[in-house]
């Protein structure tokens, strides 16, 4: 059996100095010091160094800090590796793995769905790989593969990012890893755009929402077990999305949940405490989810 191997350890991060200050959607952009909005009941206390949460019903921005900034996302990255692969993949594709796939993510230092050389994995198993414990080795092959070649791959990620409307979004690998030749970037607020999308298709959602994943072994591959990294789910409505972390990026987060007929969509990025980032989610949906009218 395959055990999930973290390919990053974190240690004690000092806290930021929290925002006590929210932006609504009517409010202007995040620039300095922005007031939090009088209401009967305000927005909480929000952490990192971007925060933004959409009410996607209405397309309206429940808060904003900083939403254009743009920064590093890490492992958010593989949210459009998922969504472009789910546009051109069949999901009995197999894909078969390389020691080269394998390699990439031990060397690059990146999170893995611990794949083996020669495995033959059906797609719709190897998006859990991708998305559930972070593999940069599954993206990689899924890049490798649907490019064709992972250069390929990303010029198509720049290309859809684009198409969606992502205008501050640039994507160098399929995974988030750092790169000698530098990172890419995006927002809060493009992120999500794009997880909202995404969302969109039921297979996406349906791996997002899953909190494990056991992949039996067949005569094409052994078998793997997958944990999500996303420690919200188990509450009411969350469906997802995306964890992430680099030095560079911090501790990021890409979160969606349900309530009250409406879906909330919001990206936490740059956060110094691992723990903090969803337990700030979770407040926000309470938050938003107990207040529908001050969506309108």
């Amino acid at each position: 059996m395959h055990k999930l191997k973290l390919g990053i350890t974190t240690a004690a991060f000092a806290l930021v100095t929290p925002l006590t200050t929210a932006v609504l959607a009517e409010a202007p952009p995040a620039s300095a010091s922005p007031a939090r909005v009088a209401a009967a009941d305000p927005a909480p206390e929000v952490y990192g160094r971007a925060v933004y949460l959409l009410d996607a019903s209405s397309e309206k921005a429940r808060l904003d800090k900083n939403g254009g900034k743009r920064m590093p996302i890490a492992s958010l990255t593989k949210m459009m590796t998922a969504y472009l692969v789910l546009r051109q993949a069949k999901p009995t594709d197999e894909v078969k793995v390389t020691s080269g796939d394998v390699n990439y993510a031990n060397d690059g230092g990146g999170t893995t769905a611990d794949l083996s050389p020669g495995d033959r994995v059906p797609v719709k198993d190897l998006l859990y790989g991708l998305l559930l414990p972070s593999g940069a080795d599954a993206a990689h092959a899924l890049a490798r593969t649907y490019g064709p070649g992972v250069d390929g791959f990303v010029a198509k990620m720049n290309a859809t990012a684009k198409q969606l409307g992502l205008n501050d979004t640039h994507y160098v690998n399929p995974d988030g890893l750092p790169t000698s030749k530098g990172d890419g970037y995006s927002t809060a607020r493009d992120q999500a755009r794009l997880a909202e999308i995404a969302l969109r298709d039921p297979a996406f959602a349906k791996v997002t929402s899953t909190p494990e994943y056991t992949v039996p072994e067949t005569d094409g591959h052994g078998e793997y077990d997958w944990t999500n990294t996303n420690h919200l789910l188990g509450d009411p409505g969350v469906i997802g999305v995306k964890t992430g972390f680099t030095d560079a990026a911090g501790f990021c987060l890409a979160f969606a949940a349900d309530r009250h007929g409406r879906r909330l969509v919001g990206v936490i990025l740059g956060e110094d405490v691992s723990s903090r980032r969803f337990d700030t989610a979770e407040s926000l949906l309470d938050w938003a989810g107990a207040d529908p009218g001050a969506a309108a």
